[in-house]
């Protein structure tokens, strides 16, 4: 049992509020998993610049200062870097790719958690409303943001193991439930030249779905062949930049809801998670059906 929670925001005039409504459904969410939690925003300018490409990275001990000198010097480009709680955020007027390879080759050992334009990717170990106040996770603004809170069974509880799995540009993906062939998808995914981070079945499904988004497929027909591919139970939320995607398994045992207005477009694992947005008595609210993919563009 875990909780996953997104918000994608139609109405710009909401933007400003994007961190303190996320805080209040992932803080929903905490009693499906109160182990460990993760966060991805989209467009929060307090920890990376519009159109600016972003690298958060986990497992580094390093000052903020001497980080922003090292990578700075790797890159050939000015960088910022900040510490939100214990992810280092790295931020430069740069392709994410050429920031990603100057993050990996300053701090090869280092956890990449997330990278791409605008995008900061968020994980801890602790309690979710613990780590949301820690992140200051209610003064984000943005348009865009998913959730999970980690009830762990397939891996450790370590920063690595949380959800989101961002492993692709802009990409990110959380999941309840479990993925009862992953061992097989990993090592056809190795098999092929992917790397993996971790052992947890998660990644596995991230993984795949960068791997068909690489190839040139669309989200929607990705997340199809997730559903051909993968056995086990699951819901899922896949996020880029512009789209946000859900999709349940062929008997949708795990919960999901989705409720839209004109101004934004939501999913949680209950309800309750949802009770608190604006306009939400006025929302279509349904129970996504299964193996059947719902898709949002910005």
């Amino acid at each position: 049992m875990c909780g996953i929670v997104g918000l994608h925001l139609r109405n710009p005039d909401l933007y400003p509020r994007l961190g303190e409504l996320l805080t209040g459904m992932l803080g929903e969410m905490q009693d499906r998993g109160a182990d460990s939690a993760g966060i991805a925003v989209y467009g929060n300018p307090s920890w990376v610049p519009a159109d600016h490409a972003c690298v958060s990275l986990l497992e580094i001990d390093v000052a903020a200062d001497d980080a922003q000198a090292a990578v700075t010097e790797a890159l050939g480009s000015p960088v910022v870097a900040q510490y939100v709680d214990t992810t280092l955020v790295l931020s430069a007027p740069v392709p994410a790719e050429e920031l990603l390879g100057a993050a990996r080759t300053t701090y090869p050992g280092a956890l990449v958690a997330g990278f791409g334009s605008d995008l900061t990717v968020l994980k801890g170990v602790g309690a979710p409303r613990d780590l949301t106040d820690q992140w200051g996770l209610a003064a984000a603004q943005g348009w865009q943001g998913v959730g999970h809170t980690r009830m762990a069974t397939e891996s450790a509880v370590t920063p690595a193991g949380a959800h989101p799995y961002a492993v692709g540009p802009e990409q990110c993906l959380v999941h309840n439930g479990s993925f009862s062939n992953h061992a097989t998808i990993r090592r056809e995914l190795r098999a092929e030249g992917v790397e993996f981070d971790s052992e947890n079945d998660t990644e596995v499904g991230a993984r795949f779905v960068a791997h068909q988004l690489a190839q040139g497929k669309d989200v929607e027909t990705a997340l199809k062949e997730v559903c051909a591919t993968f056995d086990g139970f699951y819901t899922l939320v896949v996020s880029n930049r512009d789209s946000f995607a859900v999709v349940r398994d062929a008997i949708a045992c795990k919960p999901a809801v989705i409720a839209e207005t004109d101004d934004w477009v939501a999913m949680a694992s209950e309800y309750r998670a949802l009770a608190h947005l604006p306009g939400v008595e006025n929302a279509r609210i349904w129970e996504p059906e299964p193996e059947v993919v719902y898709a949002w563009t910005r």
